[in-house]
């Protein structure tokens, strides 16, 4: 007969067990299946209309998911404008003049509570367009689970100190991604992310300039449009040079080349235990697409405000 004590750290056993996969168990794919069965359509319809108009707002809208889920779980917080009594995560360091689509936001948002109002969160319509931007620039597809509800506060420390920045080294993108219970693969198969959008001067001139792992012809042509003074900060460069609209597995293939534009990119490949993933997926793009599908579903995960927690929101600028 088992020992009290014994019996006891089964109990516990049980419970952590049910504790860890609470959160995302009450996910489902199907949650607005009859509350707001044209959910999906309606809002692909919108992402491509942005896309249409604007191809980097794919990658504008891909960011904003990851940097709402890196801050305190997927909630939609980073989506809360400033108020006089608080400051939120639009005007912290990683996303302040640079993080953007905000307004493509409102209107899929405006467009989903015409079919159905007040149902479906402002979480799961970034979780959704996320994935539609992916799609539509040439990436996978993958089953997004919902049901999340939104925060009804935004928290401007935690986004300075929970996002990493593009001066990372690979032992601190290693450990954040760890502490939100994600791997080095997810690690590098996320920042594959880094194969469509821009990037602002401020944020790689450091390593066109100093840093000796870069192509010295990369680190020229891109010296070229980033003065080596705070005068050009807001100049933007692609942070895939060989395919910047299209979502494939070139943003590796330039990191094996010493072509990584941040230092947070370049990293993952540099004589450092990621290597041998990065090498995986610049030579096979499906195995790159099935991992980054998967990896935003565990991302996807992170710390989702269900059942009674927080709220729907009519306008994603503020709370209810």
């Amino acid at each position: 007969m088992a020992s009290l004590s014994s019996q006891m750290s089964i109990v516990a056993l049980v419970f952590l067990v049910l504790f860890m996969g609470n959160s995302s168990a009450q996910l489902s794919s199907n949650f607005y299946s009859k509350s707001c069965p044209n959910l999906f359509q309606t809002v692909q319809s919108a992402v491509k209309s942005a896309i249409a108009k604007e191809t980097r707002m794919g990658a504008s809208l891909l960011r904003l998911f990851f940097h709402d889920c890196f801050v305190n779980g997927c909630d939609g917080s980073i989506l809360l404008d400033d108020t006089s009594s608080s400051k939120g995560e639009k005007t912290a360091g990683p996303n302040f003049r640079s993080a953007r689509g905000y307004e493509v936001v409102d209107k899929i948002k405006a467009a989903v509570e015409k079919v159905c109002p007040g149902v479906v969160s402002c979480a799961d319509v970034l979780a959704i367009t996320a994935r539609d931007s992916v799609t539509i620039l040439g990436g996978p597809n993958w089953t997004v689970k919902l049901g999340r509800r939104d925060a009804k506060t935004a928290s401007q420390g935690a986004a300075n100190t929970s996002i990493p920045t593009p001066k990372s080294s690979l032992s601190a993108l290693t450990s954040r991604y760890s502490a939100l219970g994600l791997s080095s693969k997810d690690l590098v198969a996320l920042s594959g992310a880094h194969t469509i959008g821009l990037a602002r001067c401020t944020t790689f001139r450091n390593r066109i300039y100093t840093e000796t792992n870069i192509d010295s012809s990369f680190a020229q042509t891109r010296q070229k449009k980033c003065p080596n003074s705070s005068s050009g900060d807001d100049k933007l460069a692609p942070l895939d040079l060989q395919s910047p609209t299209a979502f494939d597995n070139s943003y590796f293939k330039n990191l094996v080349n010493k072509k990584g534009l941040l230092h947070s990119d370049q990293v993952l490949f540099n004589g450092g235990s990621t290597d041998s993933i990065v090498k995986k997926y610049s030579n096979s793009q499906s195995t790159f697409a099935s991992d980054f599908a998967a990896a935003m579903i565990r991302m996807g995960d992170i710390s989702p405000l269900t059942g009674s927690n927080g709220e729907i929101r009519k306008n994603c600028r503020k709370r209810n």
